[in-house]
């Protein structure tokens, strides 16, 4: 999502831990977003939420991979992970409340909770969608919800030169799905494959916007609290 943004021309956080982050992104694709949509709802009432939606028996696998590699530094007291962050996988997780934060029945309760409470608050809405990026064309269709259908008429340009680093590894450069990089569907990159979750790091863009970025109030959180 977040480097399909940044290739259509948008200044994109992939996190946002300070106000200034906020400010200066025209999206914010991760964390708080999933857990603080409300309040983030009222402090920009003109913005648009984008649920991405994934088949259950493949998110589960998956977020137990992810949390094996992340709980550590999302420990209350010793983790070195953001506090924005690890209140916001608390917030969805539960992670500080329970024994075992990988158990199946667990983190379904978990799924099916936090959708039910997307879907309930932004019902009837205009400022919301829900897609599932592994569809063909679900990048149009986002293109669309955020106005930007003028990007779908580009031309075909060669990839650049970053989205050809060996790091991105075989599969993910030649093929990477953006309209520019001469692909003929307007699909989602795969970048994030097997355990690797750290392409956004790897990915160099000069509109990428630091999660940490400092501003009028230095790197200041909103004061809101979550319910």
């Amino acid at each position: 999502m977040s480097v399909a943004l940044l290739e259509q021309g948008l200044r994109v956080a992939h996190q946002a831990f300070t106000k200034q982050a906020f400010m200066l992104a025209d999206a914010v694709s991760d964390a708080p977003c999933f857990s603080d949509y409300r309040q983030l709802d009222v402090l920009f009432p003109n913005a648009k939420f984008v649920y991405l939606d994934r088949p259950l028996d493949k998110w589960l696998p998956s977020m137990q991979m992810l949390l094996g590699r992340m709980l550590i530094h999302l420990d209350k007291d010793k983790g070195r992970f953001h506090p924005v962050m690890k209140r916001s996988f608390n917030h969805c997780f539960d992670i500080w409340q329970v024994d075992d934060v990988f158990d199946s029945a667990h983190l379904t309760a978990c799924y099916q909770r936090h959708q039910q409470q997307v879907f309930s608050y932004f019902a009837g809405r205009d400022n919301f969608i829900s897609i599932d990026i592994s569809v063909d064309g679900s990048l149009a269709t986002l293109l669309q919800f955020i106005d930007l259908p003028h990007l779908l008429d580009m031309p075909l340009q060669q990839p650049r030169e970053e989205c050809q680093s060996p790091s991105f590894g075989q599969l993910n450069c030649p093929q990477l799905s953006f309209p520019q990089l001469n692909f003929p569907q307007l699909n989602f990159p795969q970048l994030n494959m097997g355990r690797n979750v750290a392409s956004w790091d790897e990915y160099k863009h000069p509109n990428k916007i630091s999660a940490n970025a400092s501003g009028p109030d230095k790197r200041k959180f909103f004061d809101y609290r979550l319910d």
